[in-house]
């Protein structure tokens, strides 16, 4: 007698395709982020661009010059000392950027400053595209206005090229940075980089961004 042929179930594979319909969808983490436009660089695209165009005669959009990157240097020769410092100040320089700064080393031995070379004696962060439009913004909306008798920063800072380079005292200015779990007061110098030529467009372009110059 023949056997009958055994007729499996259907019912395990309809369990395990209902199981994987039922997982929720994966979103992509980056898509968010990347919709995100920063106030001033609308501000820059709206309102800096027609005004520079009107300003200088430029006669195409690529001739007005532009944020291309903000570069902050905190130095701390204490460092040697207490790399202790060194570490917090690598740590508020994170906070106040958003992104992990380059601790620096020396580059050259001084036996008078008891520094040996490649030895570690800062940090430096350079922002780019989202991150620098956002630190600019917090930096003359938010930070420099927390200066004490503050009166506008030097129109004299310019290199010759269009950049200026910005010192401050203190990093407490900055609202990230709590006073209460600061290990050393300590300045940086902010360096804002552009593709201006001269130092009249650099100043105009600042200047149309928020940067308060002295009269």
């Amino acid at each position: 007698m023949a056997k009958e042929p055994k007729i499996r179930s259907s019912k395990p594979a309809e369990r395990k395709t209902a199981k994987k319909e039922a997982s929720p969808p994966q979103f992509d983490q980056g898509s968010e982020e990347s919709k995100f436009r920063p106030r001033l660089r609308d501000l820059y695209e709206q309102q800096v661009i027609p005004a520079l165009m009107k300003e200088f005669g430029y006669k195409n959009v690529m001739q007005v010059p532009r944020l291309e990157r903000v570069v902050l240097n905190v130095g701390m020769g204490e460092a040697v000392q207490n790399v202790k410092l060194l570490e917090s100040a690598v740590t508020e320089l994170g906070m106040i950027t958003g992104q992990k700064p380059v601790v620096t080393r020396a580059k050259k031995a001084i036996a008078g400053f008891k520094l040996r070379q490649g030895l570690p004696i800062g940090a430096k962060v350079t922002l780019r595209s989202r991150r620098m439009y956002e630190f600019f913004d917090r930096l003359v909306s938010l930070a420099l206005p927390r200066i004490r008798d503050f009166r506008g920063v030097s129109p004299k800072a310019f290199d010759g090229r269009g950049n200026y380079t910005l010192g401050l005292k203190e990093q407490l200015i900055f609202p990230e940075i709590k006073y209460d779990e600061v290990a050393s007061i300590h300045g940086m110098d902010i360096t804002v980089v552009t593709t201006a030529k001269t130092n009249d467009e650099g100043k105009a372009l600042l200047k149309h961004l928020g940067m308060p110059f002295r009269a």
